[in-house]
């Protein structure tokens, strides 16, 4: 391997300084801000997210509760990683201690959340302003 080579990123680090990186600027954080509420040095942050430095466990752990993801999202090796997939494999754990009634009205939540998407759906799909 040649000196050139040494220095090539690795793609994996670029991908999730990246995903890092979209994700602190959709949720408006500053990297200073997200350094103040991780302990993670705000030279630290940035060099993560430009794919210059390794995140640890305990940092990645402390980005993911910060950022409200789920740590495997933020590792998932596709570009195009749905947040969503990753947060529904963990419902069996936010689900265990729930009393059955609890139970029942995450579903009701659920099933609110799936028609109210179906309505606007229907309401985009009557639109003539959407459909030109």
């Amino acid at each position: 391997m040649d000196h050139a080579d040494a220095r090539q990123p690795d793609p994996e680090l670029l991908r999730l300084g990246e995903r890092l990186k979209k994700t602190r600027e959709y949720l408006g954080m500053s990297q200073q801000y997200v350094a103040h509420n991780t302990g993670i040095p705000r030279t630290a942050v940035s060099d993560i997210e430009r794919g210059n430095r390794r995140v640890d466990s305990l940092e990645l752990k402390k980005l993911a509760k910060l950022y409200s993801l789920p740590v495997s999202y933020l590792l998932d090796e596709h570009d195009d990683a749905d947040v969503g997939e990753h947060a529904l494999a963990g419902l069996p754990r936010a689900l265990a201690g729930l009393t059955d009634s609890d139970k029942a009205q995450v579903l009701e939540f659920a099933e609110y959340l799936r028609f109210k998407r179906l309505a606007q759906q229907a309401d985009r799909d009557d639109d003539p302003e959407t459909q030109r």
